[in-house]
């Protein structure tokens, strides 16, 4: 599977945002990076296509997604019926990969894609090793028998306790490590901070 490997709190700065862990430098440092990333006298006004852009590029890197898996979700939420930015943002919070870490199973999506490709969640019973996998309603997502004692597991459902809540299109039993996605996750459901149309103008162009 391709993902980036860069440096991450490199991106979290050019974006602005925190990727979740404790010692991201965003909170640190609230500039972009580089010798002239404090001076906003030297920085040029961003064109809409610069806007368009980083608003694609935060949101995919949100979700750990490159451009050609980006590209091709886009393309189907393109197809289907209603609002093409909303069927994005529903499309990229069914995936496997975002429900593990939205049920406090892992501390960042990164986390929970290796959880996924390391064999350590069934779907209806089944192993599933694909973190763009998608979940659909009704849908029943477990830690593996061998797997629920997991150290990572163990330390994230403690530290979600105090830093997220669940969504409300979800449900979990902690103690068994059983989730369950009781309804398909609407716009409200989504960080309020996306501009999804940004996106789609991009991609229109």
């Amino acid at each position: 599977m391709a993902r980036y490997t860069g440096p991450a709190h490199k991106s979290c700065r050019r974006e602005g945002q925190s990727c979740g862990k404790i010692n991201c430098p965003v909170e640190r440092k609230p500039y972009p990076p580089g010798q002239h990333g404090q001076s906003q006298n030297r920085r040029r006004k961003q064109s809409d296509y610069a806007i368009q852009l980083r608003e694609k590029q935060r949101v995919k890197r949100r979700y750990g997604m490159l451009e050609k898996q980006f590209r091709k979700l886009f393309d189907h939420a393109n197809k289907i019926s209603g609002v093409t930015g909303e069927n994005l943002l529903v499309e990229l919070e069914s995936r496997l990969d975002n429900i593990v870490y939205r049920m406090g199973f892992a501390q960042t999506r990164r986390q929970s894609r290796q959880l996924v490709n390391h064999r350590h969640f069934e779907v209806n019973g089944h192993l599933v090793n694909i973190p763009s996998y998608r979940v659909k309603t009704g849908d029943e997502i477990a830690v593996r028998a061998k797997s629920k004692e997991l150290e990572a597991v163990e330390v994230s459902l403690a530290t979600s306790r105090t830093r997220r809540q669940l969504p409300e299109w979800l449900v979990l039993d902690e103690k068994n490590r059983i989730g369950r996605m009781v309804r398909s996750p609407i716009r409200t459901d989504v960080d309020a901070s996306i501009n999804e149309q940004l996106i789609v103008e991009l991609y229109s162009k």
